[in-house]
């Protein structure tokens, strides 16, 4: 199965950077499977995933231009997936998004090849990641993983990766799912 967008989205804590940066480097170089960049308005050097950073201006100009296949606004930054994935998935290459679970319905509705993959963490892991980060107090860690109990993805074409044992388990369950979508198979 070729020509596909997997949409990898989990809640905050859930790894799901981590993870995605585990199968980055275990399919570096393979040319039939792409990783999307996301562009964010926050700073480059704020942690997590390796985005593209923007000021709001120029994510408005990119968003007038023409320029993103994908964007959202969640947690007080824009969120932006760059139009460059039309060209690929018209190559066949196997797409990689970071999504938005909220953001979801409208990318299904452009791209209904998308197949959504949920980094799913049990409630306890999740709370205990979050506190360890300490950015946030417990009661605004307890209303995230509220919201994250409401914002659980039950797409019938879904498919979930599990968090809660090793980040190499995780990742390499991630990257045996890309491949099952893609024209490459990894050797060892």
């Amino acid at each position: 199965m070729s020509n596909r967008l997997l949409y990898v989205v989990g809640p905050s804590g859930s790894g799901k950077d981590s993870i995605m940066a585990h199968a980055r480097a275990q399919l570096a170089g393979q040319p039939m499977v792409q990783f999307a960049h996301r562009y964010i308005t926050r700073p480059a050097n704020s942690g997590g995933e390796n985005h593209i950073a923007l000021s709001q201006a120029e994510f408005n100009a990119r968003i007038q231009a023409g320029l993103f296949a994908m964007h959202w606004h969640s947690h007080g930054n824009s969120y932006g997936i760059g139009a460059e994935i039309n060209q690929w998935l018209s190559k066949g290459i196997t797409v990689v998004v970071n999504g938005s679970r909220e953001y979801l319905p409208q990318a299904m509705q452009n791209y209904p090849e998308l197949l959504p993959v949920t980094i799913e963490v049990a409630h306890d892991v999740l709370k205990a990641r979050l506190m360890q980060r300490a950015r946030e107090s417990e009661a605004e860690i307890d209303a995230r993983i509220s919201r994250n109990m409401i914002l659980q993805l039950s797409h019938p074409a879904g498919i979930t990766v599990s968090n809660n044992g090793t980040l190499e388990d995780a990742g390499a369950a991630l990257v045996n799912l890309i491949e099952q979508h893609s024209k490459v198979t990894l050797c060892e």
